[in-house]
C-alpha cells in the first residue's frame, strides 16, 4: 500500500533547490487551465530506444490505480538481471520566475540536451509547463525528437504538500488544474505526445495528493538515485554519487536548468561510458514501467 504521507526528506539538495525556487517564484496560486480537457490524453508511445528499439504501442504504459483509486507511484523496475536505467531530467521553473528569464537567468539546458544526443541516451524529461511556455522551441523540439520522452513536473513548480522544502503550495482543489495546465501549456508548445507521467515538485506528496490528482490518469514518478546535480560544483562528485547509487531497474533524478545545476553535463558525460562499460543499458521511463508489468 502506498503510505498516507511519503516525502523524500533526505533529499537535501533537491530541498535547497526547492527553497531558492520558492524565493524567486510568487505566492500567487496558478491560474485555472485554459485548456479543461483530460490532460495526458492517453498518448501515443513506440519511440524507439537508441540503446535497443522497442516496439510500438499504441499508449505509454501506466500502473493500475492505488488504494481508493489514488495515482499510483513508481520509484524503480524490478531488481533483475536485465541491466537498464532511466536517466530522468527535471526542467524546473516557477510560474514567478518570468522575470528573472527575462533578465537572462537560464532555466535550459541546451548543451545537457546537445550531450544526450550525442551520446545517444534515451531520457525523460520532467518538464513544467512554465518552462514550456518560457522556452517553447526547445520544448518543441525535445518532445519531437524520439530519443527523449517528456512527462508532466506540474504547471507552476509549486508543492503539492505544505511544508516542501519552502516551495509555495498549491491548493488541493487547484492541484488537478495544476496538471492539466502544464499538458495545456505542452501542447501550445508544440510537444505531440506528453506522457501520463507526473512527478510530484520536490517529490513531496501525501495521500490527499495523490487523490487530487486522480482524475488526471497518470502514473507518479518518483526515484531511486538522487544524483546531487542541483548547485554542486563538482561533477565529479556528481557522477561518483550517481555510479555508487544505479542498480538495475533505477531512476535517477538530474536536472535540465543550467542556473541551478550547471555540471549536469560534465557529470552525463562521465556517468554514460561507465554505466555502459558496466554494461547498463539507458531507456526512458516508459520502459521501466513497462517492465513493471504496466498496462496500455
Amino acid at each position: 500500500m502506498i503510505p498516507p504521507v511519503r516525502r523524500l526528506a533526505a533529499l537535501g539538495v533537491l530541498g535547497v533547490l526547492g527553497a531558492v525556487l520558492a524565493a524567486c517564484g510568487t505566492a500567487e496560486a496558478p491560474r485555472a487551465p485554459r485548456d479543461p480537457r483530460p490532460a495526458p490524453g492517453l498518448p501515443s508511445a513506440g519511440r524507439p530506444s537508441a540503446d535497443r528499439p522497442s516496439p510500438a504501442a499504441s499508449r505509454p504504459p501506466t500502473l493500475a490505480p492505488g488504494p481508493a483509486g489514488q495515482v499510483p507511484v513508481f520509484a524503480h523496475a524490478p531488481r533483475t538481471r536485465d541491466k537498464t536505467v532511466a536517466l530522468t531530467f527535471d526542467a524546473d521553473m516557477t510560474a514567478g520566475q518570468g522575470a528573472r528569464a527575462a533578465a537572462g537567468e537560464h532555466f535550459d539546458n541546451p548543451g545537457l540536451i546537445a550531450a544526450l544526443r550525442a551520446l545517444k541516451v534515451p531520457s525523460t524529461v520532467f518538464m513544467t509547463g512554465r518552462w514550456a511556455e518560457e522556452y517553447p522551441a526547445q520544448a518543441r523540439a525535445v518532445g519531437r525528437d524520439p530519443l527523449f520522452e517528456v512527462a508532466n513536473h506540474s504547471y507552476s513548480h509549486y508543492a503539492f504538500t505544505d511544508d516542501c522544502y519552502g516551495l509555495p503550495t498549491v491548493e488541493r482543489e487547484a492541484m488537478r488544474a495544476d496538471v492539466e495546465r502544464a499538458y495545456a501549456a505542452f501542447r501550445a508548445a508544440g510537444v505531440p505526445d506528453a506522457m501520463p507521467y507526473f512527478r510530484f515538485p520536490g517529490g513531496c506528496y501525501d495521500g490527499e495528493a495523490l487523490h487530487a490528482v486522480s482524475g488526471t490518469g497518470v502514473t507518479a514518478v518518483q526515484w531511486d538515485v538522487v544524483s546531487g546535480d542541483a548547485f554542486a560544483t563538482d561533477a565529479d562528485a556528481v557522477a561518483r554519487q550517481v555510479l555508487e547509487g544505479v542498480r538495475p531497474g533505477s531512476v535517477v533524478v538530474m536536472h535540465c536548468t543550467r542556473s541551478a545545476a550547471p555540471v549536469t553535463e560534465r557529470a552525463v558525460r562521465a556517468i554514460v561510458p561507465e554505466l555502459r562499460r558496466r554494461g547498463y543499458r539507458f531507456v526512458k521511463v516508459s520502459e521501466l514501467i513497462g517492465a513493471a508489468g504496466g498496462r496500455r
